[in-house]
């Protein structure tokens, strides 16, 4: 804890990164799903946004109709919020990795946990692997000595794999047309090429 110059402040006792994991907290609203999605079979998923839903199948309709039909996609899973686990968020440059503790409960059987990392503020999460272990604080801990020493982690998400909802093979044939579709996107109508055609033009009938 960085000691502040207030007595009062000192006498709280709070850490400036909490070492243990919380889970992240939901809106106070129809049930929120994290969605994440991977634009090509080679690249990681990455987080892209929420959809309120009242199952994970209507989440994981709701999530292919809002974020995967105008950008090249290969996956798409969805996650309800609850069941994800959240470090703290460092300031810095530091590594949240340095504040994890090594203390976990050790009872309970091995599940597959997967990890997300934020590496930049204004980013999005990453997937960077996954781990077996009893719990997720359990997960975290396993997973200190790979990360450490990398480039600055800010925070970290954790979700036991069961119960994440990933598409099929069945429902990557609606985005095997998309880059086709080059419509979709605002790049493919080159509106600066247009413009400097036109001043151009203009310039030749002058």
């Amino acid at each position: 804890m960085n000691k502040s110059l207030d007595p009062r402040i000192n006498r709280l006792n709070i850490d400036k990164y909490p070492a243990d994991l919380t889970r992240k907290v939901p809106l106070d609203q129809f049930g929120t799903y994290e969605v994440f999605t991977q634009s090509k079979t080679e690249q990681p998923y990455q987080h892209e946004g929420i959809v309120h839903a009242p199952s994970k199948e209507m989440a994981f309709i709701f999530a292919k109709e809002q974020f995967s039909r105008r950008m090249t996609c290969s996956g798409l899973f969805v996650v309800e919020t609850k069941n994800i686990f959240v470090t703290a968020t460092t300031e810095n440059n530091i590594n949240v990795y340095h504040t994890v503790s090594e203390k976990f409960d050790t009872t309970g059987h091995l599940e597959q946990y997967e990890f997300f990392h934020l590496l930049k503020r204004g980013k999005q999460h990453l997937h960077v692997g996954s781990i077996e272990a009893r719990n997720a604080q359990e997960a975290l801990a396993l997973a200190k000595p790979a990360f450490s020493e990398e480039d600055p982690v800010l925070n970290a998400w954790i979700i036991k794999t069961k119960d994440i909802l990933f598409s099929s093979e069945e429902d990557t044939i609606i985005w095997n047309t998309l880059p086709d579709k080059k419509f979709r996107n605002a790049s493919a109508y080159k509106a600066s090429d247009k413009i400097k055609a036109f001043k151009e033009s203009q310039k030749s009938t002058l």
